[in-house]
């Protein structure tokens, strides 16, 4: 924790600053470091429904190629953003029916071209993100600075950074004092980027989120949170580097941004709704082929879709990007 401070600037910085340095300072940051992050275990500190290994990967695999039209997967790359070290989707399957694969490690350049069918799991919710406060009247924006004792503390910025002044005519004039958001601008750059690349085909982008209204509505704490060991947290400043920070993304934006730029058929669902509907095929091979027994792979399933598990909690942004000869 001491070397992560160091990597600190003199003066408070916004909570987006010190996020980054928080996962991403080389060596010492959460995901720099070489330790084991997802997996149900108690050495690990959440998982995903990637950890549910080869019924997600099936799951994932039949939808993409049901949504592309027939015969694209075969001539397309899935191409995995942000895959944990020493993993991704399609290592728990036997074979795959696409032309190719590419895997992207959190942090590195993701520059797409061609067919492809891009998929991420938790990527966006992984990323910086700013936190602001209705405060007498007016937005203000929190940050850290390393106080008279050493340690790291909140402060208010005497201004909003310039990535939310950019768009602060985005906020609400008026709302409960006190209110809290947590806003993941990094999120629409990082989507802003990808859809300004030269690629056609499939995205799927799987994460937890709100809607715009929701978080000016109904979440007046904010949504950020932090985990280790499976334990869910408040205080964004606690041993800095050890511990997961996140908050949930927005998706009014991203479902914007995808639209405008000019994707067919761009769906928000639930998880639930998602497999259900767009992995038809695998989920009923995985249901009736072992009627009657005992299937982890049913029972996995189940979690990856009953709405108390996975299925509401995560939601699935999905669009297809026409060849524009």
């Amino acid at each position: 924790m001491l070397e992560l401070r160091q990597r600190m600037p003199p003066g408070p910085i916004s909570y987006r600053d010190y996020i980054e340095i928080a996962l991403y300072a080389e060596h010492v940051g959460y995901y720099t470091k070489d330790r084991p992050r997802v997996g149900r275990s108690a050495d690990h500190d959440f998982y995903t429904a990637e950890s549910l290994g080869r019924v997600f990967a099936r799951l994932v695999v039949a939808a993409a190629v049901d949504l592309l039209p027939t015969g694209q997967a075969a001539q397309s790359t899935f191409v995995e953003i942000a895959a944990e070290p020493g993993t991704s989707l399609l290592d728990c399957l036997p074979e795959h029916p696409f032309a190719g694969r590419r895997v992207i490690r959190q942090g590195e350049p993701i520059n797409p071209t061609g067919p492809v069918v891009l998929f991420a799991n938790e990527w966006l919710d992984a990323l910086p993100f700013h936190r602001l406060i209705f405060r007498d009247g007016a937005w203000r924006e929190r940050g850290v600075q390393i106080g008279d004792d050493d340690a790291l503390e909140e402060v208010l910025l005497d201004e909003l950074s310039p990535p939310v002044q950019a768009v602060a005519a985005r906020l609400p004039e008026q709302i409960d004092e006190g209110y809290e958001l947590d806003w993941p601008l990094e999120a629409e750059a990082a989507l802003a980027d990808l859809l300004a690349r030269d690629w056609t085909g499939l995205i799927l982008l799987f994460d937890y989120g709100r809607t715009w209204t929701a978080l000016l509505q109904d979440h007046p704490r904010g949504t950020a949170r932090t985990y280790r060991g499976h334990e869910k947290g408040s205080d964004l400043l606690e041993t800095p580097g050890d511990r997961d920070i996140t908050c949930d993304v927005n998706w009014s934006p991203l479902r914007e941004q995808m639209e405008t730029a000019g994707l067919r058929q761009v769906t928000l669902e639930s998880q639930e709704s998602f497999l259900v509907q767009r992995a038809q095929r695998a989920a009923e091979t995985i249901v009736t082929g072992s009627a009657g027994t005992f299937s982890p792979d049913r029972q996995t399933l189940m979690e990856l879709i009953h709405p108390a598990n996975m299925g509401q909690r995560f939601q699935v942004l999905w669009g297809l990007r026409p060849d524009r000869t």
